[in-house]
């Protein structure tokens, strides 16, 4: 892997007033869904490079509905995936009133590859007024040629070859409160894939994507159900607390999809604080994403690598290396602080990932582990917002650069 070249273009605070952080840290606790010591991010080491002279105030510490604390800035680095890439990436987080528990965010970025990809995503979770209700988008345009290696879990890396698409992503949901961060409600998914063709497949082979049915285009829409636990205070960068998502897509061809099709998607996270210290967490994830019945997921639908609504799954193999009818997997990861001041951090994971033998077969074959390590950079201290880069390590020499905002999950 090639140098990973990182530069602040800028990272502000933006308030109904000017809102500036202060160059030393403090031992102010912030409240619970911040639950970290103030110390120094990379706004305040820009600050000290350019000798900006402002100062924080005591103000500006405390929760204000009116505050968004948000880190903008340019990213030049190299995955598997994408080959060297660039990227203009932004997070903002804020809460709706002074009164509320939960902090909401926005995540977004654009970013452009050496393998001419585009991407686009748009990712919001906005909590209303005392946390009554819950609104989710998850937006993305991706113009993506990328890897294939069939389905299946007895691909190898001779079986790849490259996939160009184009696709839009628009889910969104709104989930009402049950009880106490219990949530449930209604979402609309629509995915569409278009401009689909085979590049330099294997010759003489007739390819998995061709005997799943060589489609140009591909749609598939549904009126989901969903169910959400989650009592994590911040979820940019949580320390502790329970999240657990269960979303059930039954697709239908009245609502607009190619093919009749279910999927279940089960995510289940929790976090844990070493002696009650949030500079030291375990956190644990398992991730299951289930085809059910008969019906036909569109190809680029089928649980793949890398392709969970965060593309996180799988750190340590090229996203897209398996995919198959079902996936289950799991993770875990030990986080914790380099310096005192809390500019700089650092983690070790464990993963696995296991498919279906085969399209056909609900069995699972495959157990393919991963396991690796990274750095954190504190980009914005008030969210807790950090830039995650790792390096992972997988079966049969599989490795790799692996870039993210924010937490991995």
């Amino acid at each position: 892997m090639l140098l990973f070249g990182y530069v602040f273009l800028t990272a502000n605070t933006i308030a109904a007033q000017n809102l500036s952080d202060s160059l030393k840290p403090t031992k102010v606790v912030l409240n619970d869904s911040l639950n970290v010591s103030l110390g120094k991010d990379a706004q305040d080491i820009l600050r000290k490079i350019f000798k900006s002279k402002k100062v924080a105030t005591t103000d500006s510490l405390n929760r204000k509905s009116k505050k968004i604390y948000s880190s903008i800035f340019p990213v030049a680095g190299y995955t598997l995936q994408t080959g060297f890439a660039v990227l203009m990436s932004g997070s903002f987080a804020f809460y709706t009133d002074t009164a509320q528990k939960k902090l909401s965010n926005i995540l977004t970025s654009i970013t452009y590859t050496q393998f001419n990809q585009i991407l686009f995503p748009l990712a919001a979770t906005i909590w209303s007024k005392n946390n009554k209700y819950l609104y989710g988008i998850d937006y993305r345009y991706l113009k993506y040629p990328s890897t294939t290696y069939g389905i299946g879990a007895r691909t190898t890396d001779n079986d790849a070859y490259t996939l160009n698409f184009t696709c839009i992503k628009f889910h969104q949901s709104v989930l009402r409160k049950v009880s106490d961060n219990l949530y449930a409600g209604l979402g609309f998914f629509y995915d569409h894939f278009w401009n689909i063709k085979e590049i330099d497949p294997p010759v003489g082979v007739h390819t998995s994507y061709e005997r799943y049915g060589n489609q140009k285009s591909a749609t598939a829409a549904a009126i989901v159900l969903k169910v959400l636990y989650d009592n994590r205070q911040n979820p940019i960068n949580a320390t502790n607390g329970y999240y657990a998502s269960v979303v059930y897509r039954p697709n239908y061809t009245f609502f607009g999809s190619d093919n009749n099709s279910k999927s279940l998607q089960i995510d289940i996270r929790k976090y844990f604080k070493i002696n009650g210290n949030p500079r030291h967490v375990i956190a644990l994830w398992s991730f299951d994403w289930l085809t059910l019945g008969k019906g036909k997921q569109p190809y680029f639908l089928l649980p793949s690598t890398g392709w969970d609504d965060q593309y996180n799954t799988g750190r340590g193999y090229v996203q897209s290396r398996f995919r198959a009818r079902n996936l289950i997997y799991a993770e875990a990861e030990y986080r914790f602080g380099i310096t005192d001041n809390g500019l700089l951090g650092a983690v070790v994971f464990v993963n696995s990932q296991s498919y279906s033998k085969s399209l056909g077969s609900q069995q699972l074959n495959l157990i393919a582990p991963g396991f690796g390590g990274g750095i954190r950079i504190k980009l914005n201290k008030h969210s807790n917002t950090n830039l995650a880069i790792d390096y992972g390590f997988g079966l049969n020499g599989a490795k790799g650069l692996f870039l993210n905002l924010g937490e991995v999950f």
